[in-house]
């Protein structure tokens, strides 16, 4: 038996039918065991009728969006436009979340991010974790509301960012500009991550230990997964978690989306994950 658990976890499900179809053929290949539902994404709909259904042992949760496209409640002025479209960057969210004026902005977060478990759990779903897009509930205001909410609604599990550094061999991957880029996300990630564990047990919760996706966001593949792994298989009793943005377009379109839908039709590498000690899980096993 393995004594670490993996976990790939298909973000942004419902955000449209290429996520949809990336999400029902990553299942159908045995390593992809978890997604997260996207409450106010475009394919929703299509996502709990078409998709889960033939999904039995998918592990759901909820990807908390505050962030791009529309709110599922009206009047949020601190959250949205005057059309209901989401209206800050993630900057803004975390100078709103520190404000010493930030009661109103705490109250509409709060009614946004009931609204959007609620539709996951009226859709008959049994929710195995809360995220979020773009990492917003990383920002630890924020994460302490997510956490109480977490506990109010019987949800276990929510994720953290805690990133060990490594590379991959493929040196020019880290002469790219976004890679700086993610570099810093991985910093104000993991300080974070540091104010956020305590919180996790506080409420009685559980979390990952490890987060792989972050560095190499929009640059993930085979290779990336299994060398974030490799550096942590000396570890034991961890739960380790990458997450991916997969999409297979009906138009044959290839970019880093497809890539890492291609991760999940790899069942050589799901070979070589448990060959480190891994066993392949979602959030509820």
């Amino acid at each position: 038996m393995a004594d670490k658990k993996f976990i790939l976890n298909a973000d942004d499900f419902g955000m449209s039918s290429a996520y949809n179809t990336a999400v029902l053929e990553g299942y159908g290949k045995g390593l992809l065991k978890s997604t997260s539902l996207t409450p106010n994404g475009e394919a929703f709909e299509q996502a709990v009728d078409k998709i889960i259904p033939k999904c039995p042992d998918l592990g759901i949760g909820v990807h908390l969006n505050i962030i791009e496209g529309k709110s599922l409640c009206k009047e949020l002025e601190e959250l949205t436009d005057v059309n209901g479209i989401f209206k800050n960057s993630y900057l803004k969210l975390i100078l709103k979340s520190y404000s010493l004026n930030n009661t109103k902005f705490m109250n509409e977060l709060e009614r946004e991010f009931r609204a959007q478990i609620e539709k996951v759990k009226d859709a008959g779903i049994k929710i195995t974790h809360i995220d979020s897009h773009v990492h917003t509930h990383a920002i630890p205001p924020i994460f302490e509301l997510v956490c109480r909410l977490a506990k109010e609604y019987g949800i276990n599990e929510v994720r953290t960012q805690r990133e060990k550094l490594y590379f991959v061999p493929d040196i020019a991957v880290h002469f790219q500009k976004k890679y700086f880029v993610n570099l810093i996300k991985i910093a104000l990630l993991a300080v974070f991550s540091h104010i956020n564990r305590p919180v996790v047990k506080r409420f009685g919760l559980n979390t990952n230990d490890y987060l792989l996706g972050v560095g190499y966001t929009s640059m993930m593949d085979n290779l990336t997964i299994f060398s974030g792994l490799k550096i942590l298989e000396n570890k034991s009793g961890i739960v380790a978690e990458a997450l991916i943005h997969p999409c297979r377009y009906e138009d044959g379109t290839i970019d880093n989306h497809f890539t890492e839908y291609r991760i999940t039709q790899n069942e050589k590498l799901k070979e070589n994950i448990e060959s480190l000690g891994y066993e392949v899980v979602n959030y509820s096993e």
